[in-house]
């Protein structure tokens, strides 16, 4: 019995692992959506991000789910790695790691840690200032004040090399985590399981590389 409550925790854990990753998929994909408009249209980009800005559900409700999900995924992921560094009875480094895992799912721990450092200089960077100008000073600021301020966040060369490193980084989490995410949700029809893996790994580099694009193209173009 209590073996089967051990498998049992062990695969809720999983579940919840998958279903928060899959949901910060969607988001990222909208974030990228949304930033990628800076690039075509500066009017596009201000109207989207203040509607963003401005809109209750979204400040309220969105966005609270939205850091629980980061919480909730990161915070399941070191509970799952300690689990399972205990359960190892050989050592990756006697038992040639290379021939019996990839380098992307034995380090996803950290590129992990790493991730979540940058989303928290994300925050700081954009969330922050926004709380800080609505509900510390009050103010409502400029519905056209979004394209500049993205812009002055890429001036700094280091911060952007830090952003595409930590999307680099994103690339390489995505591409083991989004196929494991779906195995753990109970996909095992083989046809569907390769369309996703497959499908998987095309997001996990055209996402990674729009973000870095967007941050190259506001740095060269200051």
């Amino acid at each position: 019995m209590a073996n089967t409550g051990s498998s049992s925790t062990s695969i809720g854990r999983k579940l919840i692992m998958a279903a928060s990753g899959l949901f910060l998929v969607i988001f990222l994909l909208q974030h990228f959506l949304i930033n990628f408009t800076s690039v075509i249209d500066e009017k596009t980009f201000n109207e989207i991000s203040h509607f963003m800005g401005t809109n209750v559900l979204i400040q309220f409700v969105m966005q609270p789910i939205l850091i629980a999900g980061v919480i909730i995924h990161f915070v399941m992921g070191f509970i799952l790695e300690m689990k399972n560094t205990k359960a190892r009875n050989v050592k990756y480094a006697m038992n040639k790691p290379s021939a019996n895992s990839s380098w992307m799912s034995r380090n996803m721990i950290y590129t992990g840690a790493v991730i979540l450092g940058f989303l928290g200089l994300h925050f700081y960077d954009f969330w922050v200032p926004e709380i800080d100008l609505k509900y510390v000073q009050g103010l409502e600021g400029s519905p056209t004040r979004y394209f500049h301020e993205l812009q002055h966040r890429f001036e700094d060369p280091v911060r952007v090399a830090i952003y595409c490193v930590s999307f680099v980084l994103l690339a390489l989490h995505l591409m083991h985590g989004f196929g494991a995410a779906f195995q753990s949700v109970g996909v095992t029809n083989k046809r569907y399981l390769t369309g996703l893996q497959k499908f998987g790994k095309i997001f996990a580099i055209v996402v990674p590389l729009g973000f870095i694009f967007i941050a190259l193209f506001h740095h060269l173009n200051q």
